[in-house]
């Protein structure tokens, strides 16, 4: 045990110190001052909508009431919705707003993606194109922001980690742990950084300049991906700059009201992130373990030196958290209990491995894929 908890304390060392700053809570896009944008250029967003009609409405009036002084349009693609999503879009009123009904998906595309290609489409008089969610509502000074900082920086693609929905006692207990995750998995100061590899992009908000989707080849160089944000962001990063940050200016209305709700969410995509291999899975369970698990463990059951050694490294652990926390407005007495939430994700991402050796595959709103080509 003593061996153990000192790997883990020099992990949590190595993870403080030299792995991008991953636990701050930061950078976070504000509103661009008064009369940033001169000579704002022409945007089209783009809404790829699958059954959202709980919330599509209260996402286009915040598309449609932006406070932006260039071109606009919105254009909305009703993915096959079954619960009247596309008749509630119809129904707003604006010249500006454009709703495509869906054509079927070709093989090899991922629903959301050929959704997003259709909306694209449309947009050949648009320099910058706006992605977003159909359950985000805007606040009327974001696309400003984007725009700016896009402009201001030279930037091919700007994106941001939205507030997330954080009521139900399963999102305060296990929410901000999958922004604090993300963050460790791209850590968003080297995605930032031109000289480092690291991409990614956070799909509920992504701003991406024309210029660059062509030079990838256009929407359908990630057609197939499943984790599409980050697909997106590596492609553009290879020969362009992008920017990840949090967002003050947009939210998700999106509810996970239980467990279950959030254990689905999670066991969705978790092992394709790891590539459906069984090596990267074993991996992971292994550092996750060491990580997460045997700083408490070395505390509550170990002797001497190793119980003060686990008790440093649990600190750390729980110190790394407190941004987090305070970003979704929770106290700081949830963070010693973040080994805790840490199983629940390993226990979903092994449950997500099951489900894919088990032929159930990936699912979401009545889609399955299937296989490691999916």
């Amino acid at each position: 045990m003593s061996g153990l908890a000192v790997l883990a304390l020099l992990a949590w060392v190595w993870l403080l110190v030299g792995h991008g700053r991953f636990w701050q809570a930061g950078p976070v896009l504000d509103p661009a001052p008064a009369g940033t944008l001169a000579d704002a250029p022409p945007v089209v967003v783009v809404v790829p909508a699958r059954d959202e009609a709980t919330h599509v409405a209260a996402c286009l009036g915040s598309l449609l009431t932006q406070d932006y002084s260039g071109p606009l349009r919105v254009v909305l693609v009703d993915d096959g919705s079954r619960d009247g999503t596309g008749a509630i879009a119809r129904g707003i009123a604006d010249p500006r707003l454009q709703v495509l009904t869906g054509a079927p998906r070709p093989a090899g595309w991922s629903g959301k993606l050929w959704a997003v290609a259709q909306g694209i489409d449309t947009a050949a008089d648009a320099e910058l194109i706006l992605l977003t969610d159909a359950d985000i509502v805007h606040d009327r000074r974001h696309l400003t922001a984007l725009v700016a900082k896009a402009e201001r920086d030279g930037l091919d693609l700007v994106s941001e980690m939205v507030a997330l929905a954080c009521d139900s006692p399963a999102e305060r207990a296990l929410v901000p742990a999958f922004v604090f995750f993300f963050q460790l998995l791209y850590p968003f100061v080297w995605v930032n950084d031109p000289l480092r590899a690291t991409a990614a992009a956070a799909g509920g908000t992504i701003l991406l300049r024309r210029r660059a989707l062509r030079r990838i080849g256009g929407i359908g160089a990630v057609r197939a991906a499943l984790i599409d944000d980050v697909a997106l962001a590596r492609a553009v990063k290879r020969g362009g700059r992008i920017w990840l940050g949090h967002s003050a200016l947009a939210r998700s209305e999106r509810r996970y009201p239980g467990f279950a709700d959030i254990w689905q969410m999670i066991a969705r995509t978790a092992y394709v992130q790891l590539g459906f291999s069984p090596l990267l899975l074993a991996g992971t369970v292994a550092a996750m373990g060491v990580v997460w698990l045997v700083p408490p463990l070395a505390t509550l059951a170990g002797e001497g030196g190793a119980r003060v050694v686990g008790l440093l490294a649990w600190a750390a652990m729980a110190w790394s958290y407190l941004p987090s926390l305070r970003r979704f407005g929770l106290s700081g007495v949830w963070a010693p209990l973040l080994p805790l939430v840490a199983a629940f994700y390993l226990a979903a991402t092994l449950g997500s491995a099951w489900n894919h050796y088990s032929g159930r595959g990936v699912a979401w709103k009545g889609r399955a894929y299937r296989g490691s080509g999916a």
